[in-house]
């Protein structure tokens, strides 16, 4: 809730929510059996592993164990803050969202997403209001029309301009000393001295930056001339994190939403550039490296990257940060490949010279990510000797560790024999250094030990319903069995919320000690039969009661061999002794 949304409302939003129905908007998925399953959209996978269950109100995958509710999935899949999903699915069941008081840390104030809607409507204004000053300044559409770029292009990416002023913008949307202060955080303005604001972009071509649901989030501003610096960027802000963002990929979305090949460039202009020739499919890093934010971004959408570098040493640098950053999410089917164009030429000038077939014929000679990485790597190493070969591995295999692609970590296995001369994968081992020979396949989970007060909670956790069985904890307290107090604070809430869900469960318990514990056994394959669970469940509580008795009888013989017992501890023990045999 983070103390801004109150617990009756998220219950309610939860149970007025059908996970199956929010899933399947954006992930097509098949029934089978009683859940339904979908190819994983957290991970590449071509037999389907993800699964979601209408009963629990929860989704699992069991390739990359990706799991959760209804908030989790918008958290995950649309990359929303948790407030952010709250807000969606409120919008979804046509909810206002009753925010409690936000609090204040630390004497900083947290921004909830009301003032961040705010805040993003207001960056929609101040794009709208550069697009106004490009139709009243003939400097700038002039600049455009030499860049070749059509009044359709310029309105795709809503390209605007900021005038020679030192306070258009202040003036405009900087009223007050309030509103000036919501410009100062969105980098609008900048401040000399104490609360003297001026605008940040003057005299700039603007390129408004929008997040995959088309907000616009930060803005780039290229000069008309020589001036420096030639391009002026948003600083990071409550709406803009730029490792996170590609710029374009939600006006290349708006032409596929499911495209091929994503092309990876520097620039806006490159980006805007390349669509007016016909390449809808291009976005920009927003900074000199592409980030494993972007990368995986890009991979949600499609299963071919291409990086476009300079072909300076900058350019191979940056292409091999953008390598590194890019093996964790290197499934099995994903590609990422590597262009270098001539030197002097960028993707905005190369494609105005030669055209889009060019281009796209350059694209199509793009290096394999395997061929870049081994010719990098050979640079460095000498294989006229065997320690040579020996870096070569060194070098070679932490890097092929590291990618999840079964078939692309053995493809790339025996790359690496070959350029090492070796037919024999067992000589390649004697050429790894220790420490590096480990086996490189995935992880399977940590096995969880079964233990009595463990299936009680997996198997109330899996299907609440079973609260029916359970009476009174009472005397199971003096067991001080591990876990009881989470299975106690279970049976508490499910009898309090009757027709609870795993999903409702798990939200209730969101960021506390035992939400991990509870993820884990929420998706534990326990083996038990789904007409065995009962039964299982019945006889598991009984185990433990039996033991509560086994105690407490072990206590009174101890006591009557040693000072005898009165009465009313006979007529006790008569009846433990009564309940065992039963």
């Amino acid at each position: 809730m983070a103390g801004l949304i109150p617990r009756y409302f998220i219950d309610d939003l939860l149970a007025r929510t059908d996970i199956v129905e929010l899933i399947n908007a954006r992930v097509k998925l098949k029934k089978a059996g009683r859940d339904y399953q979908a190819c994983c959209p957290f991970h590449h996978e071509k037999t389907p592993s993800f699964t979601v269950s209408q009963k629990k109100q929860f989704y699992h995958c069991f390739g990359c164990h990706a799991h959760g509710n209804a908030i989790s999935f918008l958290m995950e899949y649309d990359k929303l803050e948790f407030v952010e999903a709250i807000e969606e699915l409120a919008a979804l069941h046509g909810l206002e969202v009753p925010y409690e008081k936000s609090p204040q840390f630390d004497g900083k104030p947290k921004f909830n997403y009301q003032v961040k809607r705010d805040l993003y409507g207001l960056m929609e204004q101040i794009a709208d209001y550069y697009k106004q000053q490009l139709l009243s300044h003939i400097p700038a559409q002039s600049y455009l029309q030499q860049r070749g770029l059509s009044e359709e292009v310029i309105q795709r990416f809503k390209i605007g301009f900021s005038s020679n002023q030192f306070s258009a913008l202040k003036e405009k949307f900087g009223k007050t000393r309030e509103e000036c202060k919501k410009l100062l955080d969105l980098g609008m303005l900048s401040e000399k001295d104490n609360q003297n604001y001026y605008d940040r972009f003057r005299n700039r071509i603007m390129f408004p930056i929008r997040d995959r649901r088309g907000r616009t989030i930060a803005f780039g501003g290229r000069v008309l001339n020589d001036e420096k610096p030639k391009y002026l960027n948003s600083p990071e802000s409550v709406t803009y994190h730029k490792s996170n963002e590609l710029y374009g990929l939600f006006e290349a979305l708006q032409v596929n939403n499911e495209p091929n090949i994503l092309l990876v460039v520097e620039g806006y202009m490159d980006v805007v550039a390349l669509a007016q020739f016909g390449v809808d499919y291009a976005v920009a890093s927003l900074g000199t490296a592409t980030t494993s934010e972007q990368l995986q971004l890009a991979f949600r959408y499609t299963d071919q990257i291409v990086c476009c570098y300079d072909a300076d040493r900058a350019g191979k640098d940056a292409a091999w940060r953008a390598l590194e950053n890019a093996l964790p999410y290197l499934e099995d089917g994903r590609q990422l490949k590597f262009i270098f164009l001539p030197d002097g030429e960028d993707p905005d000038t190369f494609i105005r010279q030669y055209g889009k077939s060019a281009f796209e014929e350059a694209l199509n000679s793009a290096l394999t990510m395997s061929d870049f990485l081994f010719l990098t790597l050979s640079n460095k190493v000498d294989f006229s000797s065997k320690e040579g070969k020996a870096k070569l591995a060194a070098l070679a295999i932490p890097l092929i560790k590291r990618i999840p692609g079964d078939m692309l970590r053995l493809s790339l296995r025996n790359m690496l024999a070959q350029k090492m001369g070796i037919f024999d994968q067992s000589q390649l081992k004697s050429l790894i250094p220790s420490g590096l020979e480990k086996s490189d396949q995935h992880q399977s989970p940590k096995k969880i030990k079964r233990t009595p007060m463990r299936i009680l909670i997996a198997l109330l956790l899996q299907n609440p319903e079973l609260i029916e069985l359970v009476p009174s904890l009472a005397a199971l307290k003096t067991l001080d069995e591990p876990g009881f107090d989470l299975f106690e604070k279970l049976t508490a809430l499910c009898r309090e919320k009757v027709g609870i869900t795993t999903g409702q469960i798990l939200e209730y318990w969101r960021d506390t000690e035992f939400s991990r514990p509870l993820e884990i056994l929420a998706i534990w394959d326990h083996s038990i039969d789904d007409d065995k669970v009962e039964e299982t469940f019945r006889e598991t509580l009984k185990y433990l009661y039996l033991q509560f008795v086994e105690r407490n009888i072990n206590t009174l013989i101890a006591k009557d061999r040693l000072q005898g017992l009165t009465l009313e501890e006979k007529q006790q023990l008569a009846k433990l002794l009564n309940k065992k045999r039963k």
